[in-house]
């Protein structure tokens, strides 16, 4: 329903008969849903999830270099995981900003005897493509004597012999093995 409707809804039925009345419902409904969707526009800019164009104010206000260049779901990401990166540091707190940047399932094993926590990618396959930001992330959240180990997943043979012909043309080469990495 627009607003246009809801205008002449508010009103008497006596009013739907004068002329400049209606014309001046007629004017002023397309403002009110042109003000409707710029409040929702602006109340999505408060979110990172959602922000396009105020994403440079959650970079300055969470200290990140802007990237200007950067696609706007990794620029998003980054803000996201320095959110929740906030706190005691935890190997549940690791995979929540580890999750924010590959968008899928990891997990995180902390070894404590050996110094290491190693981070495993599930569902990506590759090298995810905002690797270098996620190092950086947490870098900056791990303990300083603890070592970062990534593990990454591939196609095993057995998923490749499953595949016709047509879903392996499909696929990079990324997908297949790390030395194909770049």
């Amino acid at each position: 329903m627009s607003s246009t409707d809801r205008l002449k809804g508010y009103l008497p039925g006596y009013y739907a008969e004068i002329v400049e009345m209606n014309e001046l419902l007629e004017a002023e409904g397309p403002e009110f849903d042109l003000l409707g969707s710029r409040v929702e526009e602006l109340l999505h800019q408060a979110y990172p999830e959602y922000a396009t164009w105020a994403l440079d104010r959650f970079e300055n206000e969470l200290h990140i270099v802007v990237d200007a260049g950067k696609p706007i779901d990794q620029r998003r990401s980054v803000i996201i995981s320095k959110m929740r990166g906030y706190g005691k540091v935890s190997g549940d707190m690791i995979k929540n900003v580890a999750q924010a940047y590959d968008g899928g399932t990891v997990a995180v094993a902390v070894v404590p005897a050996e110094y290491r926590i190693i981070i495993t990618f599930v569902d990506t396959l590759g090298i995810p493509p905002n690797l270098d930001d996620l190092k950086q992330a947490l870098e900056d959240l791990k303990p300083a004597h603890m070592a970062l180990e990534y593990k990454y997943r591939y196609l095993l043979l057995r998923e490749v012999q499953a595949m016709t012909l047509n879903q392996l043309q499909q696929r990079k080469l990324t997908d297949f093995a790390p030395f194909l990495d770049t």
